[in-house]
């Protein structure tokens, strides 16, 4: 951590070393921790089945035995493309 002393110095000078000096670190650490979020993408059964090169009672029974996640919406049921993407890696299918 760096001591800043305030001795001798005068109040622009000292907004002109924070606009200068702390201002450019302060967004070039914020820039790196808060990327903005991506929204998340809602697949439906067919485009999961194409997704997988799977059956439709392949993924009734996935979903009924806990290996993939639905989402219900209405009488919808949907299914999160990075949690897919995300069992495709693991499983390398």
């Amino acid at each position: 951590m760096t001591t800043i002393q305030f001795i001798g110095t005068t109040p622009s000078e000292l907004i002109q070393d924070i606009k200068k000096e702390i201002i450019p670190e302060l967004k070039a650490e914020l820039c790196k921790e808060f990327q903005p979020k991506e929204p998340t993408i809602y697949l439906t059964r067919n485009e999961v089945c194409k997704l997988l090169h799977i059956d439709l009672s392949t993924l009734h029974r996935w979903r009924k035995e806990g290996i993939l996640i639905a989402y219900g919406l209405g009488n919808r049921i949907y299914f999160k493309r990075n949690e897919i993407e995300e069992f495709i890696t693991q499983n390398k299918l």
